[in-house]
């Protein structure tokens, strides 16, 4: 692994804990050390923040949040009184717009002669006065890097030097060290089981799923296993009586309680937003069938080992489960693609290297 010869300084809105192993792993390859700057989740936010951080150095902001919808922005107090202190050689922010106060991080910085790397999403497309000022803060960036090739394209038209541009993919599980799953050629008891992790909310669309999984010919319908608690549950598992019996509702599982619920699933689907079990899922050998989230579900999952659904429409949703199970050697064809991918592609290691080689560029 390559060594980042720089004391490193993170910036972030907030610190969800599936990125805390990412950040301690960074810091490993950090020879002066790496601090996190992050403040707390809106209330509104259903994220679990990490507490704390193993190897790396972890300084809380507070958070100041204004407005809301596409007027919000914000602000974070501390950010200078943490760069005085942590003296960062290398500072990494997000290209997050709406944070008012990385613009004042990246001028300190400069006025020291020391470089600022961006990592976001992409160059979101705006008119008028605000991409004229989103765009001129970009280009004030020493580099970017990006979740995904589609954000990276973005960041090229924007204006930023190609050469200064990054791609991260978007990384929470580490490179699988258990060997491929081996999977029967048949479904055990004549039918597939589908599994969905995740928390049960609103956004996480298994409603849809429940009435596209309805919407199946009887002798193609599988058995669906939803691990996870939330505010929808009540009603999910009513609707689930009502229209979809096969579904069963574990309740939450955490860790090593998951395997076995992975070796006996056919296939994973997330049909909402966010997901971080895909990837496990996938290290699993399982094909995979996404919503399209963020955009960057559209370079994990891919023709290869899965379906990202192209909108919201619970008949499409079914069409595609229809054809994922009619075709059992297809599918084993696509968990084996899904364990290569995560193995050589879409790792934790694979983004450390990223952030290293951005690192050395810039330094």
């Amino acid at each position: 692994m390559n060594m980042i010869r720089a004391r490193v300084g993170v910036q972030q809105r907030i610190l969800p804990e599936y990125r805390a192993e990412f950040f301690d792993t960074l810091a490993t390859a950090c020879l002066q050390g790496l601090s996190v700057f992050a403040g707390k989740p809106r209330p509104s936010e259903a994220v679990e923040s990490a507490r704390s951080l193993g190897v790396a150095h972890f300084s809380r902001a507070r958070n100041l949040h204004f407005l809301q919808g596409k007027a919000y922005f914000y602000w974070q107090l501390g950010m200078l009184v943490w760069l005085q202190r942590w003296q960062p050689g290398l500072l990494i922010i997000e290209t997050n717009i709406r944070n008012l106060s990385n613009a004042l991080a990246v001028r300190w910085m400069h006025s020291l002669g020391r470089p600022v790397i961006g990592w976001g999403l992409g160059a979101t497309p705006t008119g008028g006065l605000a991409a004229a000022f989103y765009h001129r803060y970009l280009r004030s960036l020493d580099a970017v890097i990006a979740y995904s090739n589609a954000g990276a394209r973005q960041y090229v038209s924007a204006g930023i030097d190609p050469a200064r541009v990054f791609v991260a993919a978007n990384a929470v599980t580490r490179r699988p060290t258990e060997p491929p799953v081996d999977r029967p050629a048949v479904f055990r008891d004549g039918r597939a089981e589908l599994l969905f992790i995740g928390r049960l909310q609103a956004r996480k669309r298994i409603d849809t799923l429940l009435h596209a999984l309805a919407a199946l010919p009887a002798e193609v319908q599988p058995n669906l296993v939803v691990i996870g608690d939330g505010p929808e549950r009540a009603r999910l598992e009513a609707l689930a009586w009502q229209i979809y019996p096969r579904a069963r509702f574990t309740g939450a599982r955490h860790g090593k309680e998951l395997d076995p619920y992975f070796a006996s699933a056919d296939l994973f689907i997330l049909p909402g937003t966010g997901g971080l079990a895909v990837q496990q899922a996938m290290a699993h050998s399982l094909p995979v069938i996404v919503g399209q989230a963020d955009g960057t579900q559209g370079e994990l999952v891919t023709p290869e080992n899965g379906w990202v659904l192209p909108d919201d429409d619970p008949r499409t949703m079914t069409t595609v489960l229809e054809e994922a199970l009619n075709d059992i050697r297809r599918l084993r064809r696509m968990g084996s693609a899904s364990y290569r991918i995560v193995s050589e592609e879409v790792n934790l290691e694979a983004m450390v290297a990223a952030f290293t080689l951005a690192a050395e560029t810039v330094l």
